[in-house]
């Protein structure tokens, strides 16, 4: 069963969503919680310091033009705070 404790979609330009990846990069390298928010709903997520970060690419085909989308997932076992995990080559170019 999955529970969502936050969402948001929201259409903006280029650099301002650069911003908001900075903005939890910047809190993912200093160990900081990353806190989400919008409206009167916020989230705080305390991530490990080696969660699973996955990456994926689609292309979705149906009724209409394909959509195309970049998603960027970091996923861990909740109360996770161990620097266990393994190591994947991944590079962004």
């Amino acid at each position: 069963m999955e529970e969502v404790l936050f969402e948001s979609e929201t259409r903006l330009d280029r650099a301002t969503i650069a911003e908001h990846l900075r903005a939890v990069a910047d809190k993912l390298e200093a160990g900081d919680p990353v806190v989400l928010s919008a409206g009167s709903e916020s989230v705080t997520m305390d991530v490990p310091a080696r969660p699973t970060f996955e990456v994926k690419a689609e292309r979705e085909t149906g009724s209409g033009a394909p959509e195309l989308s970049v998603e960027f997932e970091l996923e861990w076992d909740e109360g996770q705070d161990d620097d266990g995990g393994t190591d994947g080559s991944f590079s962004v170019e």
